[in-house]
């Protein structure tokens, strides 16, 4: 009996040799990477090694001064931002920003603006994407009265109104404690697992590396702006590189010794 292959999944974002400086400061350098439509990936790395940088230049806030990015078929290096979310990719900011005067209705409804111009179904699709985000009980109460976690909850609903087949998290746990990243996490991973209704794809930026393991299906790291490994967080953790970008030189050995 034949067999049948199934065939690869399309790429929904990939980077060919990526880079930037400021002044004489490398930030990014030859970073290339292939994003498969339908998978979570994480981008990981110390303080300083470019991550968000990337993030920039991918969603159009910057544009490269070497490499392509390709964003779903289509090459897209330093296209404006706007048109990169009308296109499909949204993304999220370390300091959430809501609009704090209006409420958190109106605020998801902002997202779904980019789409539905009419004010009421704007605001019946914050609804709906305010129960997908564990905020439907506080549809009406004012932005500036949430959280530090209801606000990264909101800014995650409001990347998600606009109806994104990308979505570059940045940080979205950071700030938060044990217990409401705990909280946090099966939402992000339901994101992913609803894809074959919203086909949402997710990249994030993530120090909380437990966070990491449960959710990322492949990492990449970065460390002084160049791409040191990739693969499975559970591959990729134990890797003497990354244990020594994070915890400095030597330290791999150091701890193989110990038997760690």
């Amino acid at each position: 009996m034949a067999t049948t292959t199934k065939p690869p999944t399309p790429a929904i974002l990939s980077l060919q040799g990526v880079g930037i400086a400021f002044g004489g400061l490398q930030a990014v350098q030859d970073v290339s990477l292939t994003l498969p439509a339908g998978t979570l990936g994480a981008l990981i790395g110390p303080n300083g090694a470019g991550k968000t940088t990337l993030f920039a230049i991918v969603s159009g806030f910057l544009r490269p001064d070497t490499g392509r990015v390709h964003f779903d078929g289509q090459d897209i290096t330093g296209r404006a931002p706007h048109l990169n979310a009308r296109a499909g990719m949204a993304r999220t900011f370390q300091i959430v920003q809501p609009f704090a005067a209006q409420t958190v209705r109106e605020n998801i409804a902002v997202g779904a603006h980019l789409h539905l111009p009419g004010r009421a179904a704007a605001l019946a699709e914050a609804e709906r994407v305010a129960e997908r985000v564990g905020l439907a009980a506080q549809l009406d109460k004012p932005a500036a009265d949430l959280t530090v976690a209801g606000r990264k909850r909101l800014e995650l609903a409001r990347a998600l109104a606009t109806r994104p087949k990308l979505l570059l998290l940045d940080e979205v746990l950071a700030g938060l404690n044990p217990q409401e990243i705990a909280e946090m996490v099966p939402v992000v991973r339901q994101i992913v697992d609803d894809s074959a209704d919203d086909g949402v794809t997710v990249l994030m930026i993530e120090h909380v590396m437990q966070a990491v393991m449960h959710l990322a299906e492949h990492v990449w790291v970065l460390a002084q702006g160049a791409l040191i490994a990739e693969g499975p967080p559970s591959v990729v953790t134990r890797d003497a590189r990354v244990i020594e970008a994070y915890l400095g030189h030597g330290t791999a050995a150091r701890l193989a010794e110990m038997g760690t």
